[in-house]
């Protein structure tokens, strides 16, 4: 065979890769995963999308998602109306994810941080909620900005390969192979795979709706570029949990599912007896017990919100 035709095949490959991307990309609005008011504003040319619920009156809890492939302000879907009944909520979608704008920028732990901190400085010393990674930017970020309170869900410094793998984030951001190799990652197959391997522990509690949705916003124009930062390592932040919870005069909270794996219940108790913080546990759950356990879960932060 000669260059020529080998050339040829290449070409003809490259093109027909570059066409199914297009087909799966979706650029039709995303419908917000949460109910109640939708606002959105610009923050560092990025348009940043929430959702609030609730009573402006009543306390206000801010709550913020995990980071993952597919990662929204969806998350909180279990809990969110049930919240919004005895607390002002607001829910934002990060930038790089949900309904929140999606450039191609660096994503970065300080670029996390900072946009907590100055998401969070609007309310008067508001609860925080947050989920594995993203428990580590709002500790770093209430060094700086008051809080009442932190509820930490499965918190983790790192979500992706220890060191960072450049050559991993550069290939996600290549135009073709890597959209393709995203595209794959963000499969129906792969979403439940992803789910059922370390977020719950019942996949039968994993609706196809939600598993549409997943797969929806994970095929949105630029979706590969935060999660690209994400799964080669370089949203892991340089924080020990316990010790900066200890140094933080906040009342904290951490919650973990009994059958984790990736962030193993024996990592949540060194954190909880570091910082001296209260440790709830749920049986039969792993990274998710808000979506596995809501009633119990609400139950959980109404009893810390309520205690001196």
């Amino acid at each position: 065979m000669n260059f020529r035709r080998i050339a040829s095949y290449a070409t003809l490959a490259a093109g027909a890769l570059a066409a199914t991307n297009r087909g799966l990309r979706r650029t039709e609005p995303l419908d917000p995963p949460l109910p109640g008011e939708q606002r959105s504003y610009r923050w560092r040319g990025m348009e940043i999308a929430h959702t609030l619920a609730g009573d402006p009156g009543d306390p206000t809890l801010v709550l913020l998602h995990g980071t993952s492939a597919v990662a929204s302000s969806g998350e909180w879907r279990e809990v969110f109306g049930r919240l919004a009944e005895e607390y002002h909520v607001v829910a934002p979608d990060l930038p790089g994810f949900g309904c929140s704008d999606r450039p191609r920028i660096d994503y970065t732990p300080e670029l996390y941080v900072d946009f907590i901190r100055e998401f969070l400085e609007p309310y008067d010393e508001p609860a925080v909620l947050a989920s594995s990674l993203t428990g580590a930017y709002a500790v770093a970020a209430a060094e700086d900005v008051d809080v009442s309170r932190l509820f930490l869900v499965c918190p983790s410094a790192t979500g992706g390969p220890e060191p960072p793998k450049a050559w991993l984030r550069e290939l996600l951001w290549t135009p073709v192979i890597g959209e393709a190799l995203f595209n794959l990652s963000v499969s129906e197959p792969a979403i439940r795979y992803f789910n059922a391997d370390h977020g719950y522990y019942d996949p039968a509690k994993l609706t196809d709706e939600w598993v549409e949705y997943e797969w929806q916003t994970g095929h949105r124009p630029n979706a590969r570029f935060a999660p690209a930062a994400f799964l080669s390592g370089y949203l892991n932040v340089d924080i020990d949990l316990g010790a900066a919870l200890a140094e933080l005069d906040v009342p904290a909270t951490v919650i973990w599912g009994r059958e984790a794996e990736v962030s193993p219940l024996s990592r949540g108790r060194e954190i909880a007896e570091t910082a001296d913080a209260r440790l709830v546990v749920f049986d039969d759950a792993k990274l998710l017990p808000h979506v596995e356990y809501p009633d119990q879960f609400v139950d959980e932060i109404r009893t810390s919100m309520e205690s001196e």
